[in-house]
């Protein structure tokens, strides 16, 4: 009995709004990307629509963004909306940074799946990935 190979998850890492630092989003991509995912890397400074606009145009399965600036209530929820106003809210949103413990309960309800603080490894990023998504992207593939 063959199987057929399951379609790699696609992720879109997005760096939103004015922070310039960048190393822990490359980092995490990277690991991701070691990790046999497909993954687009948007780079510094996009916008929540040109992070959509990249999710949709590539068939993410999920968005990772890295929020360093102090702004992630405003960029994750504004995230949030713009995937539910493009009827896209299958795609799965997670991140992480400097996000303070008390809003991560928050961050849940608008509908973040999973907040990722410093010192969290990069295997626990793509553990996390694997063992929730893995069975949803060969049923994608099917």
């Amino acid at each position: 009995m063959t199987t057929s190979p399951a379609r790699r998850i696609r992720i879109v890492v997005g760096k939103p709004g004015l922070d310039g630092h960048d190393r822990g989003a490359k980092i995490v991509a990277r690991a991701l990307r070691d990790a046999g995912h497909e993954v687009v890397y948007t780079g510094l400074h996009q916008t929540p629509e040109q992070i959509v606009e990249t999710a949709i145009q590539e068939d993410a399965d999920l968005i990772g963004l890295s929020v360093l600036s102090g702004a992630h209530m405003t960029l994750f929820r504004r995230l949030v909306e713009l995937l539910a106003e493009r009827d896209a809210s299958d795609i799965v949103i997670f991140g992480g940074g400097i996000i303070p413990e008390e809003d991560i309960p928050v961050l849940e309800e608008l509908g973040v799946a999973k907040v990722f603080t410093p010192g969290a490894t990069t295997g626990e990023i793509s553990g996390w990935v694997a063992e929730h998504f893995a069975e949803e992207s060969s049923e994608r593939s099917d």
